[in-house]
């Protein structure tokens, strides 16, 4: 059943990119996807977005990072998402990064 040039099969779930919105949970991020979508009626395009709860076992993603997630198996009731890789890293600054004025 394998192939004859020994390549891997090409995998059936699907994978999305979007723009991380959120990194407050532990190893989840929400993760912010836009489609074009044309109106059946007036064929003009529409901008829709949905969010999706991605599993990230490093907290590698931060808020603003363009990644990519991949269908996985139910996680919890919400995550059936796991990251797959941080495409381009966002240039905002981390809470943790930002020096607290000393009162």
């Amino acid at each position: 059943m394998s192939d004859a040039t020994g390549t891997k099969p090409e995998s059936r779930r699907t994978e999305k990119i979007g723009n991380v919105v959120s990194t407050k949970m532990q190893k989840t991020i929400v993760v912010q996807v836009e489609m074009r979508k044309t109106h059946p009626k007036y064929k003009r395009v529409i901008k829709l977005s949905k969010k999706f709860y991605a599993h990230d076992e490093q907290n590698s993603a931060r808020v603003g990072d363009v990644v990519r997630i991949k269908e996985s198996r139910p996680l919890s009731k919400l995550k059936r998402w796991t990251l797959e890789e941080v495409i381009r890293r966002s240039s905002l600054p981390q809470a943790e990064e930002i020096p607290q004025p000393a009162v």
